[in-house]
């Protein structure tokens, strides 16, 4: 394979109601079928009228910022003063929601376009439909990426061929076969295309010429980028995690667990508050089966389905206090054990036995 990555000059300021493939077909007369049109989000958006008009400058022009971002956000992954990390309608996680103020008149913001996918999609059609040209077309935008300094172009819509290049079920020159590797390679081809467009230079198309993958149709666009909510280990930042945390500790749920701790999981969890109780607090887990079983048998109540227990008890003697900081003890250890994924269930003490409470897990 050889890449070449060209640059489209002369395109020029783009405004409302630009015909976009009018304008590339006529700056790029050399494009031919197969080519990948990597094109900057803003142009789209300018085109396709995706501007707000806001305050030049003072107070006005960031409260007015913060308006257009609140409504380009479905949520907010994270905040650090003025930075705002959010996800937006469209599902990208990126800063600002991508609103740009560059290359824009300063009474101006830009937006992302509405629809990306649909953006790269009529743009793919026009030049084929008008031009006879078979081209691939990717709308890129600028992101910052975690653990990394640095930012690099991403894709936000891409018509014409597929986001992602699937080499699950392949075997590998060792013999190994490939369980998990997806190659993000419209990103890739954007990132490429940013390399010649920079951010100062008026360059907002780039051909990729060479990428041996054909074009075609049956695309389902940058969407299939978008990690599920419920398969993203890192959909919050890290101060907004731990509220979660807390706020989910403060509303435990009672319910023991179907099967038994994992024991090294319960003495983590006592390990993790053992230093935060009340002095003379103790919490044992109880692992000996006969003295569990005499332990379970004298419990009013007892739910008959969990298989583990911690005792807990409280610091002697016991006045009005202690019992106020016992229960507070109880909850962090309880909270200890959640974040170990361990259930639990506060009940009765043992008939005649001297601990003031008992988890069941």
């Amino acid at each position: 394979m050889r890449l070449e990555i060209l640059p489209v000059l002369g395109i020029g300021d783009v405004t409302e109601g630009d015909d976009l493939a009018a304008l590339i077909a006529t700056a790029a007369p050399w494009l031919h079928d197969g080519d990948v049109l990597v094109i900057t989000s803003k142009i789209v958006s300018k085109a396709e009228g995706r501007l707000v008009d806001v305050p030049a400058d003072g107070p006005e022009r960031l409260a007015a910022r913060d308006e257009v971002l609140a409504a380009e956000t479905a949520r907010v992954v994270a905040a650090r003063g003025a930075t705002r990390i959010v996800q937006t309608h469209h599902g990208f996680v990126m800063a600002s929601a991508g609103i740009d103020a560059s290359n824009v008149d300063k009474t101006r913001l830009v937006l992302l376009p509405q629809d990306p996918d649909a953006s790269a999609r009529a743009l793919r059609a026009a030049l084929r439909e008008r031009y006879d040209l078979d081209v691939a077309v990717i709308v890129s935008d600028t992101m910052g990426r975690p653990w990394r300094n640095g930012l690099t172009d991403v894709a936000l819509g891409v018509a014409g061929m597929p986001a992602i290049r699937d080499h699950r079920g392949e075997v590998d020159p060792y013999g190994n076969e490939l369980q998990l590797t997806q190659m993000a390679v419209v990103d890739e081809l954007a990132g490429a295309g940013e390399l010649i467009k920079g951010k100062c230079d008026q360059v907002p198309v780039a051909v990729v010429r060479g990428y041996l993958m054909a074009t075609r149709d049956d695309d389902v666009g940058a969407r299939e980028l978008v990690r599920d909510a419920e398969l993203d280990l890192f959909s919050l930042g890290t101060a907004e995690a731990r509220a979660a945390g807390l706020a989910a500790a403060a509303v435990l749920p009672d319910g023991p667990g179907e099967a038994a701790a994992d024991p090294a999981a319960v003495r983590r969890a006592i390990a993790a508050v053992a230093g935060v109780i009340a002095p003379g607090t103790v919490f044992t887990h109880v692992t000996d089966h006969e003295v569990r079983a005499t332990l379970v048998a004298a419990v009013p109540g007892w739910p008959g389905r969990a298989t583990d227990l911690v005792l807990g008890e409280p610091p002697t003697p016991v006045d009005p206090g202690d019992l106020v900081r016992f229960g507070a003890d109880l909850q962090r250890l309880r909270t200890a054990l959640a974040a170990e994924g361990v259930p639990s269930a506060l009940l009765p003490p043992p008939t005649g036995s001297t601990a003031s409470a008992a988890l069941a897990l």
